[in-house]
């Protein structure tokens, strides 16, 4: 999905051809022009598998596992490397990692538990996230924290960096001015989300 990303921004930045693309990406022109049809890349069509005699005797137990999981935390969830490794400690099974890892994969789209996605898209100059950070200073060699307003463009993912002595409705404001004197323009949409950033600053003594 990345890489469709990538491919429909250097067509819309560049406006290359899709031979260009293409050797850009080292991709075949048939992806070129899905990406440039669609976002989304289309589902990739599941490997032909050979029946798994040993694994058959376990498939049950996997099913019950895995239907268990869903009302578990997210983390506290098997892995396929963890199936595995309970069916060969707990019952002495003779099955291949690789045929845990496959069967399990289909086990999950079976039972609904997929992961979803929402594609990163945005038109250039159209939309932006805003929020407050924090950040580490070093100001006449004593530590002091700082706050800092940022503003990124979805698009290009370029960003703009202001720090303040606190996150007052000035600074927020102020903070909004110069981002868009740094961008040379407004954006039509602006979305606050929480941005965590470490920041490590040197300020030169004045």
């Amino acid at each position: 999905m990345e890489q469709f990303e990538l491919i429909r921004r250097d067509f819309a930045r560049e406006d290359l051809s899709i031979r260009a693309l293409a050797r850009r990406h080292g991709v075949h022109r048939r992806v070129v022009r899905q990406a440039l049809a669609d976002p989304v890349p289309p589902p990739k069509r599941a490997p032909a598998t050979r029946p798994a005699p040993k694994l058959g005797a376990y498939r049950a137990l996997i099913d019950q596992w895995l239907a268990d999981d869903l009302q578990a935390p997210r983390k506290q969830r098997h892995t396929a490397r963890r199936i595995w490794q309970r069916l060969v400690a707990e019952h002495d099974a003779d099955v291949s990692e690789r045929q845990v890892d496959r069967y399990v994969a289909a086990a999950r789209r079976r039972i609904g538990e997929v992961e979803a996605f929402v594609p990163l898209v945005a038109d250039a100059g159209v939309e932006a996230e805003v929020d407050w950070g924090q950040a580490q200073v070093l100001m006449r060699t004593q530590p002091t924290m700082v706050h800092v307003f940022l503003m990124r463009a979805c698009h290009s993912g370029a960003e703009f960096a202001m720090a303040f002595g606190g996150e007052t409705q000035q600074a927020f404001l102020e903070g909004h001015v110069h981002a868009f004197d740094f961008f040379e323009g407004v954006f039509a949409t602006l979305r606050t989300e929480y941005v965590s950033r470490n920041i490590f600053i040197v300020l030169c003594p004045t």
